[in-house]
């Protein structure tokens, strides 16, 4: 008996063994094909309910195993799990191309599409249909036959090449170690960064201290190690990964696939792939995105080539270095921070204990949104890690289903993201409630110490959880619009947005508690916390509009006469350069959000996103941090509304107006 083919509400993990998914996924394509040739062959006349609302209910099934399969495929996955991924990539693409590309399927969304104005259907009936619509009509339904054969070429060429591009950069962040054996080559570094590191050497029978690029060993490192030519080491190691001379090389599969994605856009009658991204997004257009992205950079690069200089200045007046370079950034900058605020994240450290983090963003939730959570250990998990816990309201009413996994591990990914299991829907007067998790890569508890997040951690955590309620609160109708289905320049509104938390004492004082003492961390640390916030907000900003620019630069233009991916990336770098080059390091061949995830021609959101959340939280600010009518605003029309409307239609209803830029620009230090 396969589990996967059983009828389950939560995830039966424990039943799940590696050769029950591709059976499980054939099953399940075959099922979904049925119901979409239902459809398709039906001779009624086609309508918004037996045509729009019956396909957006297909694929189920498929649907739950592939989230289930590929979500384990980040945070769980072996070289089995791998190989599945491989073969059964084609298949996926094959049967969305199948249903995208028939002919007697689109003739019937066409010709509810085409009396639209005809119906009376509510915003988010409307917004279904034209995303259905589009769905089609984007991805080749107009083309003629010989298109069609070759657009699901490059979709099948372009699953295997984003695979095979993140198993790379896995491959090769896992390769690296630096064991160090002589403990004067660990001065600097916090005690807790040393246990950690002999913990993990021992786990690997060796003798000493063991680094690697996970980040919660590398940053540590990278922060305080007093020993330069090792963090020049180990941050080299970083910056190689997928560029250099060995199998996971991914030189060629940034040029294939780039090349790919303008040759699709094309097909499909755009002039770029960056066009065909952004015509669904908030953004709309390419100039309107470079113009936002060189605005911000006008704004913030004197201020970065002003704290670059100083940090300069700093690292020749205390250790005689002539050129700063990428491995003494953190160093010096640490060091710097400390003596202006005289903040030490380490004296941070044990006033965020993990467990009491998770109960502070709990309780925020509570008192903004009504939420409650129980742990319980009635439903599966995939690891002992993963804690899993029952999410309702204040009467009682069942909300989500939440899963959290925070430390890292062979065969988990690097960095911190939210995903989900189960999408909220209402079908048959029922509102079927989601399953929401999110990944993390944090510090691990030792035998000494709980598990003590640095400042940067706590606010990845609050950044997912805010993902997190997105999914968990949505109150809609289809699945396709539900939850995190939104475009990706509104995605993170929710979670950038609850970041703000951890800087205000109102909300430390919830959960900033000594893990030893218990004593509230003390109000002069918050302060520092505050004015720290935008210490090197210059250079930040300028490195984030560096990733945007370069992600911009791959996807505006024609790219098939590129040679050579280090030089049109310091092409696409020289007007956001500080720090000299690294011959031996490049960044687009580890960079995973456009080439593996979802943010190709689409990385300039996490700053359009923070225009949002900074006039979002002047909102909160204006009016108290819990105030519970804007909270309630926010969740009645942007939490709970996915994708139904038009994002900017409901940022406007929740907050009167447009959003301005200055609340970012002031909350940067930056006017």
């Amino acid at each position: 008996m396969n589990p996967l083919l059983q009828e389950f509400d939560t995830p039966p993990f424990q039943s799940i063994k590696e050769e029950h998914y591709k059976s499980a996924l054939k099953e399940a394509i075959e099922i979904a094909k049925e119901e979409i040739k239902t459809i398709a062959n039906a001779t009624s006349t086609p309508t918004f309910e037996n045509t729009t609302v019956a396909l957006d209910d297909t694929g189920e099934k498929l649907d739950r195993i592939t989230s289930i399969f590929f979500n384990l495929n980040s945070a769980e996955t072996n070289k089995e799990i791998q190989q599945i991924a491989k073969e059964i990539s084609p298949w996926l693409s094959e049967f969305k191309n199948d249903m995208i590309l028939n002919a007697d399927l689109f003739k019937r969304v066409k010709a509810v599409y085409d009396q639209k104005d005809k119906l009376t259907l509510s915003p988010e009936q409307s917004m279904l249909l034209e995303k259905q619509y589009k769905g089609f009509s984007r991805n080749g339904a107009n083309l003629n036959d010989e298109q069609k054969s070759e657009l699901r070429q490059l979709d099948a060429e372009l699953s295997k090449l984003s695979l095979q591009f993140g198993e790379n950069v896995l491959a090769d962040t896992n390769a690296f170690e630096m064991l160090i054996t002589d403990e004067k080559d660990l001065a600097g570094l916090p005690e807790g960064a040393k246990e950690a590191a002999k913990l993990m050497a021992q786990q690997k029978e060796k003798e000493g201290w063991l680094f690697t690029l996970d980040y919660p060993s590398y940053i540590p490192f990278m922060t305080y190690a007093d020993n330069r030519e090792l963090r020049k080491k180990l941050s080299i190691a970083m910056g190689k990964k997928g560029f250099q001379d060995n199998k996971n090389n991914n030189e060629k599969i940034v040029l294939t696939i780039v090349e790919l994605r303008h040759k699709r856009a094309q097909l499909l009658g755009y002039n770029s792939h960056a066009q065909f991204v952004l015509e669904e997004r908030m953004a709309e257009a390419p100039e309107k995105v470079l113009a936002f992205l060189n605005d911000l950079l006008e704004k913030a690069k004197p201020a970065a080539e002003r704290e670059f200089k100083n940090l300069e200045n700093y690292a020749k007046k205390l250790d005689n270095i002539d050129r700063l370079e990428k491995w003494d950034g953190s160093y010096y900058s640490e060091k710097l921070k400390k003596e202006l605020f005289d903040l030490d994240q380490e004296a941070l450290k044990p006033y965020f204990k993990l467990e009491n983090v998770i109960d502070g963003v709990f309780e925020i939730s509570n008192r903004l949104f009504d939420l409650n959570f129980e742990e319980i250990d009635t439903i599966d998990k995939y690891h002992e890690d993963v804690k899993t816990y029952k999410v309702t309201n204040s009467k009682g009413d069942f909300i989500s289903h939440f899963y959290a996994d925070f430390h890292p591990r062979p065969g988990k990914r690097n960095g911190a993201w939210m995903t989900s299991y189960k999408s909220q829907q209402i079908k048959d007067n029922l509102n079927d409630r989601p399953q929401v998790s999110i990944v993390c890569n944090f510090t691990k508890p030792t035998e000494t110490k709980p598990s003590l997040l640095t400042f940067n951690e706590v606010t990845t955590l609050f950044h997912e959880f805010g993902h997190a309620l997105h999914g968990m609160l949505a109150n809609t109708t289809y699945k396709s619009l539900s939850g995190t289905s939104v475009s990706w320049d509104f995605v993170e509104l929710p979670s950038q947005v609850l970041e703000n938390w951890c800087y205000e004492k109102e909300a430390l004082e919830l959960f900033a508690k000594h893990y030893e003492t218990g004593e509230t961390i003390p109000m002069e640390f918050v302060q520092k916390i505050k004015e720290s916030a935008a210490f090197h907000e210059g250079m930040q900003t300028l490195r984030q509009l560096s990733f945007g620019l370069l992600d911009m630069s791959w996807h505006t233009g024609n790219t098939e006469n590129i040679s050579s991916v280090k030089d049109f990336e310091l092409n696409a770098f020289k007007n956001t350069k500080l720090y000299p080059d690294v011959t031996e390091n490049c960044m687009s061949t580890a960079f995973s959000h456009i080439f593996q995830g979802g943010y190709s021609a689409g990385y300039y959101s996490y700053k359009w996103a923070e225009v949002l959340d900074a006039d979002a939280f002047e909102y909160f600010k204006e009016e108290g941090i819990f105030n519970k009518e804007v909270a309630t605003k926010f969740k009645d029309h942007v939490l709970s509304k996915g994708g139904t409307e038009k994002p900017m239609e409901l940022y406007k209803r929740f907050r009167g107006k447009e959003p301005k830029p200055e609340a970012l620009l002031k909350r940067a230090g930056l006017i």
